[in-house]
């Protein structure tokens, strides 16, 4: 016998399991259109990020194409809605050369962000003689020599929104933040320290969802 809602026979109980799952159906479908009528009015803003500073504690090619490199850097993130707040489930920070990766991911605790509400961070990501690709240490040994080195700071990760009591999936997070350094004029930056140099970036980030 199928055990399907309209499918239990002539009696009575019957008559009632299919009111009951009509009902239920009935209920999911309302929920669902609530759920997507309350997106489309609200349209979510994906947030805004900034790198604000990068501080250099080591950055050291060496043969055979080893880099050792260690940054503290700040980043910034607001969240410019001003009905949705947003869960930062995972979110991993590294920093690339000419698109290969040059250090290890750093980890930023989960956290939720309110409403217009702002978060700062300050990882520091770092490598120990990490391989480079031939190419790029070539390209990274001429930019060393002129004083000047371009990296991009990435932050990975996984965000949900909220919607009063409502919370979504999950959905993909990528930033990417540009990182001019000026390696050959430390007057450039504010020392810290015997070695490290502070350098004041203020960059606006790319942001994708």
């Amino acid at each position: 016998m199928s055990k399907d809602c309209g499918n239990h026979g002539g009696g009575g109980g019957g008559g009632t399991a299919s009111r009951i799952c009509g009902a239920i159906i009935g209920f999911i479908i309302i929920v669902l259109i609530t759920i997507f009528l309350v997106w489309v009015i609200l349209q979510p803003t994906k947030p805004r990020f900034i790198l604000q500073d990068a501080t250099v504690y080591a950055f050291n090619l060496s043969q055979p194409n080893l880099l050792t490199s260690n940054f503290q850097i700040t980043i910034a993130s607001r969240n410019r809605n001003s009905r949705i707040g947003i869960y930062y489930d995972r979110l991993h920070v590294y920093a690339t050369y000419r698109n290969q990766q040059i250090t290890l991911r750093t980890a930023i605790p989960p956290t939720y962000q309110g409403h217009k509400e702002d978060n700062v961070w300050s990882p520091f990501v770092y490598g120990n003689s990490v391989p480079i690709a031939p190419f790029n240490a070539v390209a990274l040994g001429d930019e060393q020599n002129r004083g000047f080195v371009t990296l991009i700071i990435r932050a990975d990760g996984r965000v949900r929104w909220k919607v009063g009591t409502l919370i979504t999936g999950k959905y993909h997070l990528h930033v990417r933040c540009l990182a001019y350094i000026n390696l050959a004029d430390k007057a450039a930056g504010v020392h810290v320290g015997e070695n490290a140099v502070k350098y004041m970036l203020v960059n606006k980030c790319s942001v994708n969802v």
